[in-house]
């Protein structure tokens, strides 16, 4: 349906917003996004207390003003207390959808998704192994066919090199640093690949400067952040993938590519991540970085379609009633 309208609703976090943009793309439509930001003490009860007032869909200029819309999609602890707000001031007309755990219980929104290292179940929850993204196998075989010089002239086997940083539940050390940079040398070396690595905002310096470095050694790119990103033509180009431990969300993005994806454990972790490393692993996706390089290709996965359809036709039952 191309004339429904649906609201992303987060608090501006990227990971948040490109897991809603990707069900919302999906799923088709008219999308608007719509930041949050509750002032203190609002957040601090957020999602089970009320939201800011001057938020409220009642306040004229607030982000979630009438006229609402068909579906509204959040995610974040923050943004989640709003599908609640939106539920009664609507009437219960807007279809409410929750990304990840609302950690406020299955009645907080008509529809939720959660990857299956999370413990939420119930009728209205659908769990999947991987989380959903702006990829799809179909966007990544249009880029296949889209030219990049920064890309195409690298030599097979081409590894996407995608580098997370610290976390609440990562922290890097300098072996982590030295670990790291050794692997890279050795997967040049010994298997002949050429890396194509973005870095995130929580990459530690010491650890994007020995990236730099391996960068200007030639025959390898590194995304400094100008230009077009180019995340979409390294997962659609890639061979294999490298991917730090610390963001569920990225690895995700890579099981799209059907490239084989070596995981690189920082020091830290959690039993959540754990659980959800062990999945991929039971599905022979998942090597361990540093490590011998692996090109076997598998065929691809994508929670993103399946959760849009879930969505699609729980929507059509709620417009239905």
């Amino acid at each position: 349906m191309k004339d429904r309208k649906i609201w992303l609703i987060t608090d501006g976090k990227a990971g948040d917003l490109a897991q809603c943009e990707g069900v919302a793309r999906a799923l088709g439509g008219t999308i608007e996004s719509k930041i949050v930001a509750p002032r203190a003490p609002f957040s601090w009860f957020l999602p089970h207390g009320p939201v800011d007032p001057r938020e409220s869909s009642r306040t004229p200029d607030s982000p979630l003003a009438p006229p609402f819309p068909d579906i509204a999609i959040a995610s974040g602890r923050r943004a989640v207390g709003y599908l609640r707000h939106l539920k009664r001031a609507s009437n219960g007309s807007v279809f409410t959808v929750c990304l990840k755990d609302p950690r406020a219980g299955t009645g907080i929104a008509d529809f939720i998704w959660v990857q299956d290292h999370d413990p939420l179940r119930g009728n209205n929850v659908l769990v999947t192994p991987t989380s959903p993204h702006r990829f799809s196998v179909e966007r990544l075989e249009e880029l296949r066919g889209i030219p990049d010089p920064r890309i195409d002239t690298l030599t097979a086997p081409r590894v996407a090199v995608l580098v997370g940083g610290n976390s609440r539940h990562h922290q890097y050390t300098t072996d982590d640093f030295k670990r790291f940079d050794k692997g890279l040398s050795s997967m040049a070396e010994n298997g002949g690949a050429s890396f194509m690595i973005t870095t995130s905002r929580r990459t530690p310096r010491p650890l994007e400067t020995a990236l730099q470095k391996t960068a200007g050694k030639g025959g390898h790119f590194l995304w400094d952040g100008t230009g077009e990103n180019p995340l979409g033509q390294f997962l659609a180009k890639a061979d294999a993938v490298i991917v730090t431990a610390d963001s569920t969300n990225m690895i995700g993005e890579a099981a799209v590519s059907g490239a084989p994806i070596h995981v690189f454990h920082p020091n830290g972790g959690h039993r959540k991540i754990d659980r959800f490393l062990a999945t991929l692993e039971k599905l022979g996706i998942l090597h361990p970085f540093p490590g011998q390089l692996i090109t076997d290709r598998y065929t691809p996965i994508d929670a993103t379609p399946v959760i849009a359809a879930e969505i699609e036709q729980r929507y059509a039952h709620h417009r239905d009633r």
